[in-house]
């Protein structure tokens, strides 16, 4: 998937990756997309939620290797 920004939130633990994405959210513009990659269990439910609650999209996600991507499209 074609991505604008890439956010590398490995090793960081809630609620950084959610803080971090809401910041690079905040420097682009609508319809474009922000790629992050978590090592964070939680960040699953956590981008899930964070989505709802501010309209951006989340268009997959996705885990490999303890690691979980991804993919939100900026309201």
């Amino acid at each position: 998937m074609n991505f604008d920004k890439d956010l590398d939130a490995r090793g960081l633990n809630c609620p950084l990756p959610i803080l971090r994405a809401k910041k690079a959210l905040t420097d682009m513009q609508s319809g474009q997309v922000l790629r992050i990659v978590s090592t964070d269990v939680g960040s699953v439910k956590d981008f899930q939620a964070f989505c709802k609650q501010t309209g951006n999209e989340l268009l997959s996600q996705n885990e490999a290797n303890n690691e979980f991507m991804f993919f939100l499209k900026r309201k």
